[in-house]
């Protein structure tokens, strides 16, 4: 009987440890979910429509495989205003989310052998994604005394002679790290002097606390920067599978219109028209959201410090990685769940910057959200007596 080529790169692509505890958790029907960065704000009334007009329409063909014209303008206004880079409809193709879009540019951009730089801790995903390119996977440090901002010299020196590009994500998943100009303006200087691509996730783009979002592309001079974006997070719209790729490298949108073509044929036509909806219509509900993550960060962080757990404070996103005292994240999570009845994201899934932390997701409804930190909090408080009381005896 037939088996998959040994030689396939896709059977070294690892198993993401979220999606292994989310399966677990799946299978309680008492869990709290913090382990998934799945919005609760509900998608909005008009793009709900937007889509169901469509369909009434009929307007369930193909499209073309870089996406609906109308949309590609939408996402080219956004990329403009959100970095100062001038982006035109020709600049962007649309994707199935945005990991379509990441997997298909390293696809593109990566050849066998070839290697790309990601954050440690780091979305398990950039690494499947790379892996099944061929790629090898690198990581620099960005550590939780620098509130997880990566350091240039450091980012610099993880660079090899196959390096061909560099991934940051800013604001951050898993860390809430929200990067500063400065920052940015030297890891894109550092692209450039190496001959780098830089791979820009902004999924999270529009989350931030306080602090000013500053996309890689209001620094790249030469076309090297590749923003990546979606509808996901921003407007609720995660089972919607649409984002995009943004160059003005026309030899790199060459390639992704015909990979797109091969892979997918085209984005969703309905869910294309809803993501145009959410881009040009009201953004209110965005503004809401975003508050409400910054009230539930700060009262989740209030919980933890009254607890007496360690953490770091993110600036953006949804996310907060917690100190549960236990190098075995992946045990510790198992035992969360099996005892507590809480499921959260271990940090071994992240890299070795995440050691001994947990990621929660704040995206969770508030009651949720505390009622799950406050069992976490006893889980840990209660392994700190044992093993005090063990080292006593």
């Amino acid at each position: 009987m037939p088996v998959p080529a040994p030689t396939s790169p896709a059977l070294r692509v690892p198993r993401s440890g979220i999606r292994t505890l989310m399966d677990l958790a799946l299978r309680d029907p008492d869990a709290l979910h913090l382990e998934i960065g799945e919005p609760d704000q509900g998608v909005a009334a008009h793009v709900v429509e937007a889509a169901a007009a469509a369909g009434r329409a009929g307007r369930t063909g193909y499209t073309s495989s870089t996406g609906l014209p109308a949309l590609r303008a939408a996402v080219a206004d956004r990329v403009t205003a959100r970095s100062g880079r001038a982006t035109s409809p020709d600049d962007v193709v649309v994707t199935h989310g945005a990991m379509h879009g990441l997997a298909m540019t390293f696809q593109a951009v990566l050849g066998p052998g070839d290697e790309v730089l990601v954050p440690d801790p780091a979305f398990p995903n950039w690494a499947m994604a790379a892996t099944a390119a061929g790629a090898t996977v690198r990581t620099y440090p960005t550590r939780p005394e620098h509130g997880y901002v990566p350091v240039a010299a450091e980012v610099a020196a993880a660079i090899t002679p196959r390096t061909r590009a560099l991934l940051v994500c800013s604001p951050d998943n898993p860390t809430g790290a929200v990067y500063p100009a400065a920052v940015l303006a030297q890891l894109v200087e550092i692209a450039r002097r190496h001959d780098l691509w830089l791979l820009s996730d902004e999924c999270y783009e529009a989350i931030t606390f306080g602090v000013p979002f500053v996309s890689p592309a209001a620094f790249d001079t030469d076309g090297r920067v590749v923003v990546v974006g979606s509808v996901s997070k921003t407007y609720g719209m995660t089972g919607w599978r649409i984002g995009w790729v943004a160059t003005g490298s026309h030899e790199l949108l060459e390639v992704l219109g015909h990979l797109s073509e091969a892979l997918v044929a085209c984005p969703s036509t309905v869910g294309q028209v809803g993501a145009l909806a959410a881009l040009t219509g009201p953004q209110d509900g965005v503004d809401v959201a975003v508050a409400s993550y910054r009230e539930r960060r700060d009262a989740a962080t209030d919980l933890l410090a009254a607890r007496g757990l360690g953490f770091t404070r993110p600036e953006g996103a949804f996310y907060l990685l917690v100190d549960v005292e236990d190098d075995d994240t992946d045990g510790f999570a198992q035992r969360l769940l099996a005892s507590r009845h809480v499921a959260v994201a271990p940090g071994a899934t992240f890299g070795l910057q995440a050691a001994g932390r947990v990621r929660v997701s704040l995206a969770a409804a508030r009651p949720v959200l505390l009622e799950g930190l406050a069992r976490l909090a006893d889980e840990v408080v209660a392994a700190r007596a044992g093993r005090a009381e063990a080292f006593a005896g």
